[in-house]
């Protein structure tokens, strides 16, 4: 039986940028608009072109590129009220936009058009009909039938009705949208079916779902809806979006392709760049990853338990539901006073200590140990590899530091103009070289005292960025004398690590956070 291929259509580039601390450049949206074409999307919604001169330029620059099948379209309202549509600035934006569909976002829900709108039911309908007639003389028109599961459930002839319209005048795809989040499977899926039933008279015209994460159901209201006949998904990368965000594309397409039956997406390209997406789309966005995200999450596939480990050592569908490789991801093992010695096994492994059980005691208590002071080794898989090399006597030393000292400040007792320097004395060889630098922080300060002497001896260096800090306090009970612990974050070319340092001082422990980033970055490249 031929699998019934399911649309995928993306609107990070519009809906995804109204959540919260999200903006996105013209290059950004130009960026994400090739990745989104090279996974296979179906469709890209570039925005809308009577919002904002950035829109516009997006439009001009897309038809530059080539999306191989991907269609790209503009999103837009129906004709004002007491307008006809050929003479609305909102209408004409959207014809100039020059795409090959057009997304119209019309009023389902009576009680929207009426207390919101102001207008009434029959001229809803007009307003409607009129401009999917004007836009379908200019492109393939997707009616985006706004809060369709509320107005169906105050008033369905009504909604069925909008629906109609729409249809009636050369809309395409009627896609249903549970604008407010709020919907369960079950309801979404019986309301699909009426609107299925409900267009009878047009077998040309094809359904599709449009659900926001108000409830945290959008992936399974769907999913639900595609089981009831929808053919096509609207959805955001990594579900940012409004309020709790829009369904998550990444989950849908994963679901899908991974564990539905009788369906296809993205013209069964591989999955294997969800995960490399994912985290694209979140950097460009200046958005942490969301750790435990379904599929590519960086803890999707995290095992911590010893027992679990154990277990996954020898099974690994015991405690994952698919392959990560599937989707571009990979399995993670944790190391912390959890672990038994099987964790330390499976991480050990590339170490080549497997047959070394006197040595994996020695390293598991030693992660005890550390973690009582206040260590975590779950993101600082650096710094854990150069414990268990300097434990299993493997470890070399590229450089020595002897010590390092700080000052920072403000310039005078009331400028705003803050400073920081440090200066450091290592050893490399048989050689000592003292230096200084300033900085933004005392951290940026040390990282480049380091730079400036380490880097003309080690070139590798240039192409290491710290890309994230991270201050925790251990012990909380002792206001600011607490310890602290630093997470640090670096990336070169190809890979990105963590490494931590653990201190009552907050310099101290940056400055060990800081030294195992550097020399992981030396060992590997070596």
């Amino acid at each position: 039986m031929n699998a019934q291929h399911i649309q995928i259509y993306d609107t990070t580039l519009r809906d995804g940028s109204q959540g919260e601390g999200v903006s996105f450049s013209l290059a950004d949206k130009l960026n994400i608009a090739e990745r989104l074409a090279e996974i296979g999307v179906d469709f890209i919604e570039g925005g809308y072109p009577l919002s904002n001169e950035k829109d516009v330029a997006f439009f001009r620059e897309i038809r530059q590129r080539d999306l191989g099948g991907t269609q790209v379209s503009a999103f837009g309202m129906t004709r004002r009220r007491d307008f006809k549509a050929a003479d609305d600035p909102g209408m004409l934006s959207l014809v100039n936009a020059k795409t090959p569909f057009v997304t119209l976002v019309g009023k389902t829900w009576d009680y929207h058009v009426t207390e919101v709108l102001r207008v009434s039911l029959d001229e809803n309908l007009a307003m409607i009909g009129e401009s999917a007639e004007f836009l379908a003389q200019n492109a393939n028109v997707i009616y985006d039938a706004e809060h369709f599961f509320d107005g169906y459930t105050a008033n369905p002839e009504y909604a069925i009705q909008t629906l109609r319209a729409a249809a009636a005048a050369g809309a395409q795809c009627m896609a249903l949208c549970d604008t407010n989040g709020g919907t369960l499977p079950e309801r979404i899926a019986e309301v699909t079916r009426a609107a299925i039933d409900g267009l009878q008279e047009y077998p040309q015209v094809t359904f599709g779902i449009h659900c926001h994460n108000d409830s945290e159901l959008a992936v399974a209201n769907s999913l639900a809806s595609v089981d009831a006949g929808a053919t096509q998904v609207q959805g955001t990368i990594n579900g940012i979006g409004e309020r709790c965000g829009n369904v998550d594309l990444i989950a849908v397409i994963a679901n899908l392709a991974l564990k539905k039956t009788g369906y296809s997406v993205l013209g069964g390209r591989s999955l294997q760049p969800l995960t490399e997406l994912s985290r694209f789309v979140y950097e460009t966005a200046n958005l942490q990853w969301r750790g435990g995200q379904p599929f590519v999450g960086q803890s999707a596939f995290a095992h911590k338990g010893g027992m679990h480990v154990h277990a996954i050592n020898k099974a690994s569908q015991t405690y994952e539901h698919i392959d990560p490789a599937l989707v571009g991801n990979e399995r993670r093992i944790l190391v912390s006073e959890l672990s038994g010695r099987a964790n330390i096994v499976a991480v050990a492994n590339k170490h080549g200590i497997d047959d070394d059980p006197e040595l994996q005691k020695k390293i598991l208590a030693e992660v005890v140990r550390l973690e009582n002071r206040g260590y975590q080794f779950e993101n600082a898989g650096a710094s854990f590899n150069l414990l268990i090399k300097r434990i299993a006597g493997t470890f070399v030393e590229h450089f020595h530091p002897i010590k390092y000292r700080i000052e920072a400040g403000n310039v005078t007792s009331d400028s705003e103009a803050a400073f920081a320097e440090a200066i450091i004395k290592i050893r490399v060889g048989d050689d000592f070289y003292f230096d200084a630098a300033e900085g933004h922080g005392p951290v940026n300060a040390l990282d480049s005292a380091l730079r400036k002497t380490l880097d003309p001896m080690f070139p590798c260096l240039k192409e290491m960025k710290l890309v994230d800090y991270k201050v925790r306090v251990v012990d909380t009970g002792a206001g600011t004398a607490s310890g602290t612990r630093v997470n640090i974050e670096s990336r070169d070319g190809d890979e990105t690590w963590g490494t931590i340092g653990v201190s009552d001082n907050i310099i101290e422990a940056s400055w060990h956070a800081l030294i195992d980033a550097i020399e992981y970055k030396l060992h590997k490249s070596n």
